[in-house]
């Protein structure tokens, strides 16, 4: 039985990544490119260039072309909740300090991230989650500005930004990355926490029904706060 036009790209694509011939972040060929080097359609090397994405082994970013993704391991969680709600049902007490928020321009690894443009606005805001009054976890968020306009005028101190785009931007896809890591000095100085102490860290990547929304980094002490979850079969 012939293999596919598709799978034989995705194939081809694979080899690359694991021979080591492409390395992490870099830019493969185009559709176009593709297509005439496999004799195919265009939509035909888009479906191989889709699917590996879909999968995680490629990241696309408009107008910036496709990228081999990053080699860190990936977690799925089941289920992503607002961190105040879980610290009120822990039954502790919870509180946020805006650190800061601000619009930039995308460079080329935001671009990646949330799908956009190099040079297009995001917004960058920087939330500390309290439980107790004492840090657990700092929120580093790019936004997508076209997406969510209105983003850069909230008040965080009293809506989380999970809150505030679950309503403007109601969550259709998610991916993780979790990993150890030890931070650097300005955010173990937010955390209160010695510069050795190990943290966990998820990265967040939220897509609505219109593109990629955010881009979240949350990092928190390793001895403050745990992922887990309850499957059912």
């Amino acid at each position: 039985m012939t293999t596919p036009k598709f799978t034989q790209i995705k194939q081809f694509i694979f080899e690359q990544i694991e021979s080591g011939t492409w390395s992490e972040h870099q830019r493969v060929p185009s559709e176009n490119e593709l297509a005439s080097q496999f004799g195919v359609s265009r939509m035909t090397a888009r479906r191989a260039l889709q699917e590996l994405t879909d999968e995680g082994v490629l990241s696309r970013s408009k107008g910036s072309g496709t990228f081999v993704a990053s080699f860190k391991s990936q977690s799925s969680l089941m289920e992503i909740r607002n961190i105040a709600d879980e610290v009120k049902a822990a039954g502790h007490t919870y509180s946020a300090k805006p650190v800061g928020i601000e619009k930039l321009l995308a460079d080329a690894a935001i671009a990646i991230e949330l799908d956009i443009a190099i040079g297009d606005s995001v917004y960058f805001s920087k939330i500390l989650h309290m439980q107790n009054d004492q840090p657990i976890q700092l929120e580093q968020r790019f936004v997508n500005a076209a997406l969510v306009p209105n983003y850069i005028n909230q008040d965080f101190s009293v809506i989380t930004p999970h809150e505030y785009l679950s309503k403007e931007a109601p969550l259709t896809e998610a991916t993780h990355q979790i990993e150890a890591v030890l931070s650097e000095a300005t955010i173990t100085a937010l955390l209160a926490i010695k510069a050795e102490q190990p943290c966990l860290q998820v990265k967040r990547r939220t897509w609505s029904s219109h593109g990629v929304v955010s881009l979240a980094i949350l990092t928190s002490p390793g001895d403050k706060y745990r992922l887990g979850g309850h499957l059912k079969f």
